[in-house]
């Protein structure tokens, strides 16, 4: 049930970052709080699944999910570039984090 938990944090990492694009220096309200629970619930998960999964294992996996997570919001809502590149460094991560998974 912990992997539950810390994939679910890696997912509100995503909101959070993705907030973070459109709070404006803190001035824009909702989107402000939007930004202050996903690192709220985010953080929160992550210190659930850390009591069962190693810390150093937990965190990677954490924050590799936000990362590609991030990097597929940019692409597909903001426009950021789609490239062969980026994709295959998107799969690597991917390949690192289900490594971790498989030796925790």
């Amino acid at each position: 049930m912990a992997w539950f938990w810390l994939i679910l944090g890696g997912l509100f990492e995503i909101g959070f970052t993705t907030s973070l694009r459109f709070v404006d220096g803190f001035r824009n309200l909702p989107w402000t709080l939007a930004f202050l629970a996903s690192v709220a619930v985010s953080m929160a998960l992550l210190e659930h699944a850390a009591r069962t999964i190693p810390m150093g294992t937990a965190y990677a996996v954490w924050a590799g999910i936000g990362a590609i997570g991030t990097v597929i919001v940019g692409m597909l809502w903001f426009g950021e570039p789609a490239t062969t590149v980026r994709a295959l460094l998107i799969l690597a991560i991917v390949a690192c984090i289900a490594g971790l998974r498989l030796t925790a």
